[in-house]
Formats: structure tokens, C-alpha cells, sequence
């Protein structure tokens, strides 16, 4: 019996004989007419059967008879075969096999085993495209995008047009290139919206100053340095050794470095908020300065050998605006931020100082260039310690310090190129003062009197100080002979009247004269009642009657530019100023760091000369020449020559 392969090779030669016998006639008869009889039609007869395959081995014989080498012709006359569908189809392979047979090319058993072969054909080539698309559809399962949503409707599209493709993609760059615009993080020369709202800016400043100190100043022991006693230990004043105590005899030189790098942030609808660091040798609120190479309170195991420096937060603050009325700008304050209050010199305030509470300033701008400003505000000034004091289970009542101040001022022209601006201020402040505590024995360093937080936490010098601890003379120190630990506050309180006054003149712009100047008094000073406590501040070299005083000025004339102004080279400024600043007019540990190496109690002149280098950098270079009012002699006179950049 034949295998498969046998019967589809014996039925191909029989349809490749079949096909060139039915051609040849064809060919022989071109011209013949066609036959009437339609190809398909419904009451063809029928066509004779295939021919069943032989069971043996197919062989094939060549006949020698050229008789019986010519073709045999189909009869023109005989009804035309059957064909197998009896309508036509719109399968075109169908529809050809359908024309074979009606020709009698093939049999219906011929067409019947074609036709079975090519679905066979077709079944296998679809399991084969079965598998693979099952295959294809496991490995897009991994990078399948998410499921739709059940109420989500799904569109399949099998076949997007180039001209739809298109569209899409033109659609799709116009809106990315829309949010770039918008949101500005793709436009040429411009930055993303909230690096809009965020300013940076900083500078950098080298010194070089002189301290030197003329001959016939007492160093005999009488300028003690309340500053260093009043931050360690208590000192024992019945001992024989010197109190800490001032440089008043030997000079000195020092390069000192500061950088204050800031950042102010819009917050918008009339909030900001700002940050500042800056350097500094300490915590001090008056200086920014690192002195290079320097130790830390003259401990050589601290700083020098190109140790690191510290920074400090300077600022840190939240703002807001707003507008009032028409005539009236609010602006609050909140955290630690610049002083608020106008000043023309650095009497009472060092230029870096900057105060810690809530401050609020009203600017009304009136008819005919009339200006009114009114500032306000409460600031902490010293918090007690929480746990104080930390050796005893039983703690003392808090000592906090406050400042209340107000201020109104005026601003006016006098004429079209003369503008005058003035001020009044008043300062409370409460708690400031030393207190004596209750009557107690310390037996040691340690023990803590229930006033010691009384004690100014940093000073300068220059105010007036007294005894804090009432100890109890008894035989535990000798009936007040020995371990007499104590510390000193301020011996005054402090209500001040501030006046300030100034004075421009624009004729000769961009060049500006000013004059300027100040006046402080200290209403909540009793030099009375400070004669019976002070250890400081007397006259005959230190043991006479009391001789401080409650009064500061000051009087200058700037021309030029300020050097915070400089927006050019060759910008200048000249400045020369006279102050007189008694002892407890104002709180040294808030005043002018550099004059008379920093406090009150000092009087003298000051020369300034600035030139701007380029835009954002410059030179300085300032004279001051100080000697103490009251007390033992104390004079000084500083140099110095700053080089800033800013940014």
C-alpha cells in the first residue's frame, strides 16, 4: 500500500499529465469558439471518478507506439463535467480547482483529495502561528501595562495611518512645550519656577587690624575682664591671685577672616523667609570675624594650626507684608532677623548685631514726600537654663531677660536736592540689671547662688558692675575670709531715650553728603544708688567715688556713597565721626566691637576711606583713636584695612 508522500507524488504527475493533455487540444484549437456551457453551473453532469491507486509498487511503462504517444483529445460534443461547488466562491484557490475539474483537468476524487491536503496544510500552519503567538504573549506579559480600569472603555487599534501618526506626535510636542514654557524649565536663559523665588547672596571680607596701646595705661590690675569670670566658674575674691583681667599695655595685630553666605526665599502672597550663616570666633552677637590662626579663649590645645572654623546661624527669620490702607505698608518679623531700628552710628548697636523675637514696622507714605515709619517690637534676650542649677534637686525660679522698644520716625524734603530724616526711640529693658540672691554659703565652686542668671551671659566692658552673691560670712569660709566664689551683674538699669537725626544733600549726586547724628540717655540710671554697689568705673585709679555716667553722642559727616551702595568702579566714601559714649548709657555687650577694642566708657574720633575695586568687590580703610572716660586711664588707638567681595 502506497505511504502518504507515494499518493501526493503520483496524484502530482497525474495532475501535471492531466493538465498538459487538456492544454494541448486548447493550444491546437485556439481559433475554435469557446463552449457555450456555463463553468459552473448547477445541472452540470457529473464527473467520472478518480482512478483508485494501484495497492502494489507504482511503476510507469513508456510506450513504443508513436500511435499511442499521441494525445488523446477530449470530444468537443460531450457534455461538459460537473463541478464540485455549485456556486462561486470567494476563496480563489476553490474557485480554481472548481474551473480544473469543469475542464476535466481533474477528477472530483482529484479536487476532493487537493482540497483535504490543503486544509491539512492550513490546520498545521494555524497551530503553528497558535504557538508562536502564545509565545509572544508570555513575554509581553512581563512588560504588560497596567490593567484597565472596569469602567474605563477599551479601544483596540490594530492600524494607525502615517498622517494620523502624525498628528499625534505634533499634538503631543505643542502641549510638552506649552508646560516648559509655563513651568520655565526649558526655555533659553531662564530657570525652573521656584529657583525664581530663591535668592542667593553672600560676601567675604579679609582684615587686617592693629590694636596699639600709648604708654601710661594702669596695668596695675584694676580693668577686670567680667566677660571671662562671669561665663566659668565663680570667682573667688578672697583669694590672692588676679581676677581675670584686659589687655590694656601690649599691642597687637591680627588677619581676620568673614563669610556670611544668605538665602531669602518668596513664599509669595507676602511671605518670605530667610537663613544666614556666618563665621566667628565665638557666639558673640557683635562680631562675625574668625581671627586666623587664633585659639579659643587662649587655650593653645583649641584652634591655630590651620584648624577649621566654625559657622554660626546668623539669621533665620519669616516675613510678611502687606498693604494696610493707601497710605500704610505693614511688614512683621519673626525669628531672628536685621535690627529693625533706623540708627546713623553704632553707639548702642554693632552693625552685626541682630535681634531674636517679633518685630513689626508700618511705612505711610504721604502727600508731598512726607514719610512717617513706625517700628515695634519684644525680644528674649536671655532664657534660664532649664534644669538650673544642675547640682541641686531643688531648682531656682527663672530669670529671663526681655527688650521692648518702639520707634517713630519721620522722613521729609526740605527741598527738591535736601532730604532730612528723624527718629525717636525708646528701649526697655527688663531684667537686665544684676540681683543679689538670698543670703547663702557656697562651700565650694559649684554651689549656685538662686541670682546667678542675673549675670549679663556676654559683655564687652565699659558698663559698670557689682556683686551678685549675698554669701554669709561664717566659720565654713573663714567669717568671710576665704570662699567668697562670686560673679557680677550690671549695676544699672537700663530705659533709654534715642534720638537720631539725619541730614542729605543730592546736589552733587551721584556724590551725597550727609550729616548725621545721635544722642542716647539712660533714664533708669541712679549714680547714687550704683555708688554703693560698683567695683568698677571710680575715680582715683580705681578706688574713689563712683564716676560713670548715662549719656552718648555722636556727631559725623559722610561723603560719597555707603559701601553697601557700591555698584561700580570706582564708587568712594569718606567718613569722619566723634562719639562719646559714658559708662552705662547704653549696654556694652551690644555696642561698637571695634572702637576702643569694643564696649562704652570710651570717647575719640573715627576716619574712614572706601573705593570700590570693581562691581562687587572693594577696600577700606578706617583710624580710631579711643581713650576711657571714667576710671583709670585706658587709650587706644586701631588701624585696620578691609578687602570685601560680595555677591
Amino acid at each position: 500500500m502506497l505511504n502518504h508522500s507515494q499518493v501526493w507524488r503520483r496524484q502530482f504527475a497525474c495532475f501535471t499529465a492531466s493538465l498538459c493533455a487538456a492544454m494541448q487540444p486548447m493550444l491546437l484549437r485556439a481559433e475554435e469558439p469557446a463552449l457555450p456551457a456555463p463553468l459552473l453551473a448547477a445541472n452540470a453532469p457529473a464527473a467520472p471518478a478518480m482512478m483508485e491507486p494501484p495497492s502494489g509498487p507504482v511503476t510507469q511503462s513508456i510506450p513504443t507506439d508513436p500511435a499511442q504517444n499521441a494525445a488523446v483529445l477530449p470530444d468537443p460534443n460531450a457534455a461538459a463535467p460537473q463541478p464540485i461547488l455549485a456556486t462561486p466562491s470567494q476563496n480563489v484557490t476553490l474557485n480554481l480547482i472548481n474551473r480544473l475539474v469543469q475542464k476535466g483537468v481533474l477528477t472530483h476524487g482529484e479536487a476532493a483529495d487537493l482540497i483535504q491536503g490543503a486544509e491539512e496544510d492550513a490546520a498545521f500552519a494555524k497551530a503553528q502561528a497558535q504557538a508562536l503567538a502564545d509565545t509572544q504573549a508570555a513575554v509581553m506579559a512581563q512588560t504588560a501595562m497596567p490593567p484597565v480600569e472596569p469602567d474605563s472603555e477599551e479601544v483596540r487599534v490594530t492600524y494607525i495611518p502615517e498622517s494620523v501618526k502624525a498628528e499625534i506626535r505634533d499634538q503631543l510636542r505643542a502641549e510638552v512645550f506649552t508646560q516648559a514654557k509655563a513651568q520655565k524649565w526649558a526655555a533659553p536663559n531662564s530657570a525652573v519656577e521656584w529657583t525664581q523665588r530663591l535668592k542667593i547672596f553672600g560676601d567675604v571680607r579679609m582684615r587686617h587690624d592693629v590694636f596699639m596701646f600709648p604708654a601710661g595705661n594702669n596695668n596695675s590690675g584694676v580693668f577686670p575682664n567680667f566677660h571671662v569670670i562671669n561665663s566659668g566658674a565663680p570667682f573667688d575674691v578672697s583669694g590672692n591671685v588676679f581676677s581675670p583681667q584686659l589687655n590694656v599695655d601690649q599691642d597687637r595685630e591680627r588677619n581676620r577672616l568673614r563669610m556670611r553666605l544668605g538665602f531669602d526665599v518668596d513664599l509669595e502672597d507676602g511671605f518670605t523667609t530667610g537663613i544666614r550663616l556666618a563665621t566667628g570666633g565665638n557666639s558673640a552677637p557683635v562680631s562675625t570675624n574668625q581671627t586666623l590662626g587664633s585659639t579659643s579663649s587662649g587655650n593653645s590645645g583649641s584652634g591655630g594650626n590651620f584648624s577649621k572654623y566654625e559657622l554660626w546661624l546668623d539669621r533665620a527669620f519669616i516675613k510678611y507684608e502687606a498693604s494696610l490702607l493707601e497710605y500704610a505698608n505693614l511688614t512683621v518679623l519673626l525669628g531672628r532677623f536685621d535690627n529693625p531700628f533706623v540708627t546713623n552710628s553704632q553707639i548702642m548697636w554693632d552693625e552685626d548685631v541682630g535681634l531674636d523675637g517679633i518685630a513689626f514696622k508700618i511705612n505711610s507714605p504721604w502727600p508731598a514726600g512726607l514719610k512717617t515709619f513706625l517700628t515695634a517690637g519684644a525680644f528674649p534676650v536671655f532664657t534660664s537654663y532649664f534644669n538650673f542649677p544642675d547640682n541641686s534637686p531643688s531648682k531656682y525660679e527663672s530669670y529671663n531677660k526681655y527688650l521692648l522698644a518702639a520707634q517713630f520716625g519721620v522722613e521729609f524734603k526740605i527741598t527738591d536736592d535736601i532730604e532730612a530724616k528723624t527718629s525717636i526711640a525708646y528701649y526697655d529693658w527688663k531684667n537686665i540689671e544684676g540681683q543679689l540672691s538670698d543670703p547663702f554659703v557656697p562651700l565650694n565652686a559649684s554651689d549656685a547662688g538662686n541670682t546667678d542668671n542675673s549675670r549679663p551671659s556676654f559683655a564687652q566692658k565699659g558698663n559698670t558692675y557689682r556683686p551678685i552673691r549675698n554669701i554669709t560670712p561664717t566659720a565654713l569660709n573663714g567669717f568671710g575670709t576665704t570662699n567668697q566664689f562670686q560673679y557680677f551683674g550690671l549695676a544699672s538699669k537700663f530705659r533709654q531715650l534715642y534720638w537720631t537725626g539725619r541730614v542729605d544733600f543730592n546736589h552733587f549726586e551721584p556724590v551725597q553728603i550727609s550729616l548725621l547724628g545721635e544722642y542716647i540717655k539712660n533714664t533708669a540710671f541712679d549714680k547714687a544708688d550704683i555708688n554703693s554697689t560698683a567695683v568698677n568705673n571710680r575715680t582715683g585709679g580705681g578706688a574713689g567715688a563712683f564716676d560713670g555716667g548715662d549719656t552718648a553722642w555722636y556727631m559725623g559727616v559722610n561723603v560719597g556713597k555707603a559701601i553697601s551702595a557700591f555698584d561700580k568702579r570706582g564708587d568712594w566714601a569718606l567718613a569722619i565721626g566723634y562719639r562719646h559714649v559714658e559708662s552705662d548709657a547704653v549696654v556694652d555687650a551690644f555696642t561698637d566691637s571695634v572702637f576702643g577694642f569694643g564696649g562704652t566708657n570710651m570717647e575719640g574720633y573715627t576716619l574712614n576711606a572706601a573705593m570700590a575695586l570693581s562691581k562687587r568687590t572693594w577696600m577700606r580703610m578706617a583710624y580710631m583713636s579711643a581713650t576711657q572716660i571714667a576710671g583709670p586711664q585706658f587709650k587706644t588707638d586701631t588701624f585696620l584695612i578691609d578687602f570685601g567681595a560680595k555677591f
